[in-house]
């Protein structure tokens, strides 16, 4: 809640940060599990003293990272934009870095100002697990053919209905078209990587895309079988949720 007097100017920062997921049930606030927001909220409630409302440009699933994740707050407090990033970084847990911030127009909105965002999945392929991507990475022992995974992700490229790409929950369904701009899986030795950037995402979205992409490498699903599951309009048609473990948060666009 906000606690403003009523001759108070506000500014609308911007501020930008990173974050090790691990650590935290999403981005969101909750009763069961600490959230990047409450940790953040609190970091900026020991700096200006007070409670304010928050926009985050993305709810990210428990164990979700991020490499860029935008916030909009409007503040009374009249410490400088730079200032406040370094104090950020004095309160903000390890897993939590302050990247950027600055003063945008009055109606900013950090997630409706939104163009686009730009999601990684990393998938550490290999006979032998990495202790050092435990957490960052899906490990995954069986072959991939990182060359066949692309050419059937181009068929999420486009404006499609995803709903056989969305988990169902207690949200409010609206309009489950979102127009994916791109999609790419390429290898870089042992890890695989899928990036997609679209304008929006429905919840467990690419994790889906990605584990859509797992059944066709191991042959459950057939290589051309992703516009026939997108026409469908059901999601027992597609593929597993791949695990949290691998998905970043890697860019917002606006």
């Amino acid at each position: 809640m906000q606690h403003i007097s009523s001759d108070s100017v506000l500014r609308n920062l911007l501020v930008t940060i990173s974050y090790d997921g691990r650590s935290f049930h999403g981005w969101q606030i909750q009763q069961n599990g600490i959230t990047v927001q409450e940790v953040f909220q609190n970091a900026l409630r020991n700096i200006v003293g007070e409670f304010y409302d928050l926009k985050g440009c993305s709810r990210t699933d428990s164990g979700v990272h991020a490499n860029m994740y935008c916030i909009s707050v409007k503040i009374a407090h009249p410490i400088p934009p730079e200032r406040l990033k370094a104090a950020l970084n004095r309160w903000l847990p390890q897993e939590v870095a302050c990247l950027d911030c600055s003063e945008v127009a009055p109606d900013f909105h950090a997630r409706y100002a939104c163009k686009s965002k730009r999601y990684v999945y990393k998938i550490w392929n290999s006979d032998t697990r990495n202790p050092f991507l435990n957490g960052y990475a899906l490990f995954y022992r069986y072959p991939l053919d990182a060359e066949l995974l692309n050419r059937a992700a181009q068929d999420y490229v486009g404006k499609h209905d995803f709903t056989s790409f969305c988990t169902p929950d207690k949200r409010k369904m609206g309009d489950m078209t979102r127009n994916v701009k791109s999609c790419e899986v390429i290898r870089d030795g042992n890890l695989v990587t899928f990036t997609v950037e679209a304008d929006g995402f429905l919840y467990n979205m690419v994790r889906i895309m990605v584990g859509t992409l797992l059944d066709i490498s191991s042959g459950r699903l057939a290589p051309d079988s992703i516009p026939k599951i997108i026409a469908k309009k059901d999601r027992s048609c597609a593929g597993i949720t791949a695990r949290p473990c691998g998905l970043y948060l890697d860019r917002v666009n606006y």
